[in-house]
């Protein structure tokens, strides 16, 4: 995965990352910059799952967007 996916939606989309994943701070949105990297090292970060988890579900929650 790399920034691109999430880049030109970004505003648009931190919005309902903020809601799906509740615990990411306004602050962990602005640090994560639209990286999908970022992402799941915060998602990993914040509730303490494998980073492989992280990665599926962010994954699945881009394909439900249709953002890859």
């Amino acid at each position: 995965m790399n920034k691109l996916q999430l880049k030109g939606n970004w505003n648009q989309v931190k919005g309902a990352i903020k809601e799906k994943w509740a615990d990411l701070t306004d602050d962990d949105l602005l640090a994560i910059e639209a990286d999908n990297d970022k992402l799941i090292g915060k998602i990993q970060e914040r509730y303490g799952i494998r980073r492989e988890l992280a990665e599926k579900q962010v994954e699945e929650y881009l394909k439900g967007r249709g953002c890859c």
